[in-house]
């Protein structure tokens, strides 16, 4: 695919999602980086998978997490080797560029994103909706001697 030259030296590698697939497949973990509702309504099927929102929607427009590499840096390595997806490849790309930025070295984007891996017919996974807890009744019975 192509490829995003960055100051620091380090290049971003925008792979295909047949590729992205084969590299999961062989123990990537893939960081999905959409919102955590576009990732309960589906996502990519992989063995090791997080999602670490790069943007929040708010009434204002999108807006950078300005926890995202922090987050990604507490529960990944920087030799780990990682593939980063969206929803169409905008927001993975720059998430790509940021962790090369900040160290991590094996991180490759994929290009298109979940709609790309869909239209490849790839597998994909569907969150259960949360189910909110029904309280307990517990009935009222007298103190018996303890």
């Amino acid at each position: 695919m192509g490829s995003l030259d960055l100051s620091s030296g380090s290049e971003v590698v925008t792979i295909h999602v047949n590729e992205a697939k084969n590299l999961l497949q062989s123990g990537y973990r893939y960081i999905d980086v959409r919102t955590v509702e576009e990732f309960e309504k589906g996502h990519v099927e992989a063995a090791n998978i997080l999602n670490i929102p790069y943007l929040f929607i708010t009434p204002e427009g999108r807006v950078k997490n300005p926890e995202f590499l922090k987050e990604v840096s507490s529960l990944c390595k920087e030799e780990d080797r990682l593939i980063v997806g969206c929803q169409s490849g905008a927001r993975s790309l720059a998430a790509t560029a940021d962790l090369l930025k900040i160290g991590f070295k094996n991180v490759h984007d994929m290009g298109g994103g979940y709609l790309a891996w869909v239209e490849n017919g790839h597998p994909i996974k569907m969150e259960e909706p949360k189910k909110i807890q029904e309280p307990a009744i517990v009935e009222d019975k007298p103190n018996e001697e303890l």
